[in-house]
């Protein structure tokens, strides 16, 4: 009898943490890497929050605290889904976790029984089906296309949808593609979801802040009112603050199930840390006044990084409307040969190839579901970022 449980043979590492691990383990063995696969904001988190921290840690408040999170954080959560979201919600409508992908997980884990069915648009941020298949249910994957920015249509969710749905996950602004979901996208769904009261949302807005351009961000429980009742909304400080090792996410929805994730929560992680908390409340409490400077250096490297990718031979390039990611296609590259004699069938052999020849690490579409595409994050800076696109030019310059 094996020690391992059969539940993980239906799963897999993060692939982004493991390309970020293999760029890392070349570095450190004297590679010349450039890895764009980790979505970690390069800046540093703003001093007034570390102060807060720093305060708190003055103040004693290193101890246990509530499950579901401090009160002082939970009402600073609700002032923000009120100022920001129009949504009511109470300290008890709250829950607190480690990351938004604990939040998530103590959800799925609290609500999907096995055989449940999840709908998750593809392409989709890589924890989702794995946290579904670890509770037992079943990811049913739509794909949403290029031609439609990578978005889910109201046609394609009525479809997906059966007795046997529990979730629909919505993910906007997109990780891994960048799309996010207009007003008008999100009421065409909620109108669909209308007529299936059975079917809950589970919002992932962790990239709300960084929209560019003209996008206005909006979230389905403040577009239609009607589902607040059956809505999760999930949201974290990692990265509009820069604060990814803080470890803090946070969701609000209806208090049964709030109450059934801090049963989960209190079973593992019990909470979050004190300091971080003390930290997250100050970063939703005061001014972003550090923000503007941050969306427009994020939105000046997009059109950097998309001009270049898209002078590249065989890519092409959409321009995104938030986050920090690029979905470029590789299909022009598909069944040409390197210069060392191997044939390119897949987008994983695209990576593989290009970190190999030009060590540059990208994640491969097939890790989200969608191929044959790569994720970019362009979360770092611009010299990199034109550094690593030239040698992404020149490596599809010497396919042959």
């Amino acid at each position: 009898m094996s020690i391992l449980a059969q539940r993980l043979s239906a799963i897999k590492p993060s692939p982004t943490i493991a390309v970020t691990q293999k760029a890392a383990e070349l570095k450190a063995a004297g590679r010349d890497v450039i890895g764009l696969g980790a979505g970690e904001p390069d800046f540093d988190t703003p001093d007034h929050i570390k102060a807060a921290a720093k305060a708190a840690l003055d103040r004693g408040e290193t101890k246990y605290t509530a499950v579901a999170g401090t009160l002082t954080l939970r009402k600073a959560i609700c002032a923000k889904f009120k100022r920001e979201n129009d949504l009511d919600y109470t300290p008890d409508q709250v829950t607190v976790g480690c990351g938004g992908k604990q939040v998530i997980y103590n959800a799925i884990m609290a609500t999907v029984d096995a055989g449940d069915e999840v709908i998750i648009p593809a392409p989709y941020w890589v924890s989702y089906p794995d946290i579904t298949l670890l509770a037992g249910g079943v990811p049913v994957f739509v794909e949403c296309t290029e031609a439609n920015n990578f978005k889910l249509t109201a046609e394609q969710l009525d479809a997906a949808i059966t007795p046997k749905t529990k979730w629909l996950v919505l993910n906007s602004p997109s990780n891994p593609t960048g799309a996010a979901y207009s007003a008008a996208d999100l009421k065409a769904l909620a109108d669909v979801l209308l007529k299936h009261p059975h079917v809950w949302i589970m919002t992932d807005d962790m990239y709300e802040h960084l929209v560019y351009d003209d996008f206005k961000f909006a979230t389905i429980a403040q577009v239609e009112p009607k589902l607040y009742d059956r809505t999760l909304t999930m949201n974290g400080v990692s990265k509009s603050f820069a604060m990814t090792g803080w470890r803090v996410g946070y969701a609000a929805g209806p208090l049964s199930v709030i109450k059934a994730i801090n049963v989960i929560q209190s079973q593992s992680s019990t909470h979050t840390a004190s300091v971080s908390q003390a930290a997250a409340a100050a970063a939703l409490s005061e001014p972003m006044d550090f923000f503007p400077a941050w969306r427009k250096a994020f939105q000046e490297r997009r059109d950097l990084v998309v001009k270049m990718l898209n002078e590249a031979e065989g890519l092409s390039c959409l321009t995104p409307e938030g986050a920090f990611y690029v979905y470029p296609s590789c299909a022009g590259a598909i069944g040409k040969t390197t210069a060392d004699g191997k044939t390119i069938e897949s987008d994983s052999d695209f990576a593989t190839y290009l970190l190999e020849a030009e060590g540059v690490a990208v994640v491969q579409g097939a890790a989200f579901g969608l191929s044959p595409y790569f994720r970019i994050s362009y979360a770092t800076s611009a010299d990199v970022l034109t550094e690593a696109c030239t040698r992404i030019q020149r490596f599809c310059a010497s396919l042959k």
